[in-house]
């Protein structure tokens, strides 16, 4: 059979796989293994197959990973999140859209720390959604917001999601990581004018609130003190990678063990009301979460690669490239048809099956037409961050259903993020008008 029908044939078993609901890693490693087996033979393919899983998750940059995903769970634990809401609580909250103000700004803090959107949206929506609906917020408004502003967390470094895309694409972790800062700031921008504008076009978005008693400066000024988490994490993983100091893996190592002394500091030294096996229990859940975490991730990403190694060894990245470049699109045609494809995908699938499945096919492309390689990753990864929050399957409208108050449903959440969504769409927008906003910092990355 012919080896580019071969892997024609793949890709359609694989889209029927998924289809049936099979794990996205077990789909892409039988398809990657039979095609290969079709063309090579059983004896080779294994080899082959084999030796494409272990190299993959046997690199040390791949330690990377699990510390940063550890990064994000300590955080969680030690009480990080709750305490950078409370300071910026009091120092933003008395307006009427201070507080949602409030949750996004804590979750770009927070977002230094944890690389996850799904921790940082449930995280929230426990701390910060109860108090916004207290305070006059429609339900499906507060907890929209915590959604929404989850997702800056794989924005802003360390996000999981650049490591991933890295790791698959071959594109510098470093300059990635570096690459989500502007996007990420933008992102908390324009979600804090969207919680401001809201309101006046649908004013039971959030009633108006009764007088607050004013909170003195002095008050405000020391609860700044309960940033230095953030700040020595952000300074480790920021200036260490900028400066040099560090590679991303020594950042995420030397981050990890930061976070696990002030971890142990704060939940076993100071923490007051626990017996000591409670401790014990809750550090040993972060542990294998963390565990069970980083080895599905593991799992997609040799799966990746065993199904890219058969993509290119019949053809059929080359065939579509050729073919996608015959027909002449200029760069910026390109870059705005993948990030489309993105858009939709996001609507059905999870971003790490998202990036496993077309960077393979995608990046052949991206690459012969002399896309910016980040320019490009950054738009891919802003259009997946969007398929968050969009239904059917928006993952962080679920990961906050699962911790919300039992009155809020799925169609609050949904007509609660509507307004970020338009403001995520107008982000990408932006970066593909302006693509010296994704490149600039990390041109400086020794």
């Amino acid at each position: 059979m012919d080896a580019l029908l071969v892997g024609l044939a793949g890709v359609a078993l694989l889209l029927l796989l998924l289809l049936l609901g099979m794990h996205v890693g077990m789909a892409l490693i039988i398809t990657g293994f039979l095609g290969l087996t079709t063309v090579l033979g059983l004896e080779r393919a294994l080899e082959m197959s084999v030796g494409a899983i272990y190299g993959k998750i046997s690199g040390t940059a791949l330690v990377t990973l699990p510390l940063f995903i550890l990064v994000g769970y300590l955080a969680s634990g030690g009480g990080i999140s709750r305490d950078i809401y409370a300071s910026l609580e009091l120092l933003v909250g008395r307006f009427r859209s201070g507080l949602g103000m409030a949750t996004v700004l804590a979750c770009t803090a927070f977002g230094t720390v944890c690389g996850s959107s799904l921790v940082t949206a449930a995280v929230f929506a426990k701390i910060s959604a109860p108090e916004m609906r207290a305070r006059g917020y429609e339900k499906g408004f507060a907890y929209g917001i915590c959604a929404a502003a989850g997702s800056i967390g794989m924005l802003i470094p360390p996000s999981i999601l650049a490591i991933v895309y890295g790791m698959l694409s071959g594109v510098s972790i470093g300059k990635l990581l570096i690459a989500g800062i502007v996007p990420g700031i933008l992102w908390a921008v324009l979600f804090c004018v969207a919680i401001a504008l809201y309101p006046r076009i649908r004013s039971q978005a959030i009633r108006p609130p009764e007088p607050a008693r004013a909170v003195p400066l002095s008050r405000k000024l020391l609860s700044l003190r309960s940033w230095w988490p953030i700040v020595l994490s952000a300074g480790i993983i920021f200036g260490g990678i900028y400066g040099g100091v560090f590679t991303p893996t020594e950042a995420s190592a030397v981050a990890a063990f930061v976070l696990f002394l002030i971890y142990l500091y704060r939940g076993f030294f100071r923490g007051r009301g626990r017996g000591i096996g409670e401790r014990f229990r809750e550090l040993y859940g972060i542990l294998n979460e963390t565990a069970t975490t980083s080895a599905m991730i593991f799992l997609v990403l040799g799966a990746a690669t065993v199904f890219s190694n058969f993509t290119v060894l019949t053809g059929l990245t080359t065939r579509l490239s050729e073919f996608v470049i015959g027909l002449g699109l200029s760069q910026m045609s390109l870059v705005i048809g993948f990030a489309l494809v993105y858009l939709l995908l996001g609507c059905f699938i999870d971003s790490i099956s998202m990036l496993s499945i077309t960077i393979s096919l995608f990046n052949p492309i991206v690459n012969a037409a002399g896309i910016d390689a980040i320019w490009y990753a950054v738009v891919v990864i802003l259009a997946i961050e969007v398929g968050f929050i969009t239904p059917p399957f928006g993952i962080n409208l679920y990961s906050v259903l699962g911790v919300a108050e039992k009155d809020v449903e799925i169609k609050d959440l949904i007509v609660g993020t509507f307004p970020f969504l338009i403001a995520e769409l107008i982000s990408i927008v932006v970066i593909l008008l302006f693509p010296a906003l994704a490149t600039y910092l990390p041109a400086f990355v020794r």
